[in-house]
């Protein structure tokens, strides 16, 4: 046989090399109907500054064994023994934000945003994509242990009473690393879902570039959402005392099952998850004028990704949420019939007090993607008598992240490292200490708030970072203490990813 051991050994190199290209070289380049042969020619923004760094703030964020490749050097291994408590590896994953726990629902949240952002605009990041990729693969790696165990996730590692009377490194912590799990007899549909529809999105982001990878968590999605639907119960139920009130399911868990059958739905194609659609859409939430989308509500990005199915798949079944998308739209559009959103005075979308920016890049997100699909298809949205077209959805969108970059009333970039101002005492208890490098010495658990309760610049640099942002009145006190307005969070960044990589590529930048 002329086919020698070292001739097939090349093969399989350049297979395996031909799969890397993919996965960590050159981008894959998706259809785009909005691809600009001509780019508009002045920008207020460099997006694609900004956009490395919302994703270089996630290595801020790891928790577990740093690899070689870590860019933001200020951090060290930390949570090397989570999982220890209950006799398992739950290693790595994200601090969810200022504080050292790692809360589940939230982590599977940001990891389906970050790649919906990968799957509607990877083909547009260029050299990003792959950050984007080891970002979401940061997190399924994490998910992926903490579903080991059929019909049980553990949903949480940490403490978080203890740890927030703490103000100390993570490389430091000596809280009790306490972990937590839904079960058949305490379920959390709501988690369960989302850790579902995490895996499937992620498994559509590694489908060409890890096939094995891709169908490994397809498969795990597959599982978690048969025991999310057949166990029915919110995780806070029976979890009050440790998951609230920071990350309390207060919309119940039938928008994360609406939500995560349309990821599964998209991710295997198998008709099952149309007709659980179709047969549960309304008992799910729907046609629910509920507007607010992030890691507690996902109805409204439910009806955003179904209406995909219907406008560029042209999957009739599922016309109506066309209907339902369309209501969220003209709820932002001001002067429509049906509007009910607010605006700062500068224009910022306002829902609330609490980390609002939130809202801004998750509605904005999503405002790029629909414009997409009717672009696609189109087609415009109907207010009453105002016209909506795709333009106008894209132009909203470009405002608001002009503002969360600095065209705002203090001119302040409310990402951090971007910008010439930008928040200098966000709360964030790594960001806030003197580094390992810089101080080797552990700094006991209340020896930090000396640090945290003073007016001096956190010394490292969280670059990437989101905060919270400024209140209804554009005002912005940059008070480390002020966790509303200067805390980060995972989930604020993961959809202006997206956005910035649209909004980058539209301006020639990429």
């Amino acid at each position: 046989m002329a086919f020698s051991v070292s001739s097939f050994t090349l093969l399989v190199l350049f297979s395996c090399f031909a799969t890397f290209l993919v996965c960590h070289g050159f981008p894959v380049h998706h259809n785009n109907p909005f691809h600009h042969r001509r780019h508009p020619r002045f920008a207020s923004h460099n997006y694609r500054d900004a956009l490395t760094k919302s994703i270089l703030f996630f290595e801020g964020q790891r928790s577990g064994k740093l690899p070689s490749s870590q860019r933001i050097t200020w951090r060290r291994d930390s949570g090397l023994t989570d999982g220890s408590a209950l006799h398992v590896d739950l290693v790595g994953g994200y601090y969810d934000a200022g504080d050292n726990v790692k809360f589940g629902f939230p982590m599977a949240f940001t990891t389906t945003m970050l790649s919906w952002s990968v799957l509607e605009f990877g083909g547009l990041m260029k050299g990003e994509l792959q950050n984007a990729r080891e970002a979401i693969r940061w997190a399924t790696d994490y998910l992926l242990k903490a579903t080991a165990h059929p019909d049980t996730i553990y949903v949480q590692v940490g403490d978080a009473n203890k740890d927030h009377a703490c103000w100390e490194r993570p490389e430091d912590m000596d809280t009790p690393r306490s972990v937590y799990k839904v079960d058949k007899n305490s379920p959390g549909s709501d988690v369960a879902a989302e850790t579902a529809a995490a895996l499937a999105a992620a498994s559509l982001v590694f489908r060409r570039c890890d096939p094995t990878y891709a169908k490994l968590l397809v498969r795990r999605a597959i599982r978690v959402f048969q025991f999310a639907d057949k166990y029915r119960g919110a995780y806070s139920n029976g979890l009050k005392k440790n998951v609230c009130p920071f990350y309390c399911s207060y919309s119940g868990y039938e928008d994360e099952l609406l939500w995560g059958a349309a990821w599964l739905h998209k991710a295997t194609k198998n008709p099952t998850y149309l007709n659980y659609i179709q047969v549960n859409g309304q008992t799910l939430g729907a046609a629910q004028f509920d507007n607010t989308f992030g890691w507690d509500n996902k109805h409204v990005g439910a009806r955003i990704l179904l209406s995909k199915a219907f406008l560029v798949q042209k999957m009739q079944s599922l016309h109506d949420y066309k209907d339902h998308a369309d209501n969220f739209i003209c709820s932002l559009i001001q002067g429509a019939p049906f509007s009910s959103a607010q605006y700062t005075p500068g224009g910022l979308l306002f829902k609330m007090n609490d980390s609002n920016m939130q809202y801004v890049t998750s509605t904005s997100f999503l405002l790029l993607s629909y414009a997409k699909y009717l672009t696609y298809a189109r087609k415009i949205v109907n207010c009453g008598v105002t016209a909506v077209t795709p333009k106008r959805l894209r132009n909203i969108a470009k405002k608001q992240v002009d503002y969360l970059l600095g065209d705002n009333p203090l001119k302040m970039s409310y990402m951090v490292g971007y910008g010439p101002r930008y928040p200098q005492r966000i709360h964030h208890r790594g960001s806030s200490l003197p580094s390992m490098a810089a101080h080797p010495a552990k700094i006991q658990c209340s020896s930090g708030f000396s640090v945290m309760n003073s007016q001096s610049p956190n010394p490292n640099i969280l670059v990437g970072a989101i905060v919270g942002g400024p209140d209804e009145h554009d005002r912005f006190p940059d008070e480390r203490s002020d966790y509303e307005q200067s805390e980060p969070a995972t989930y604020m960044n993961a959809p202006l990813v997206g956005a910035l990589a649209y909004l980058a590529h539209s301006f020639g930048q990429l």
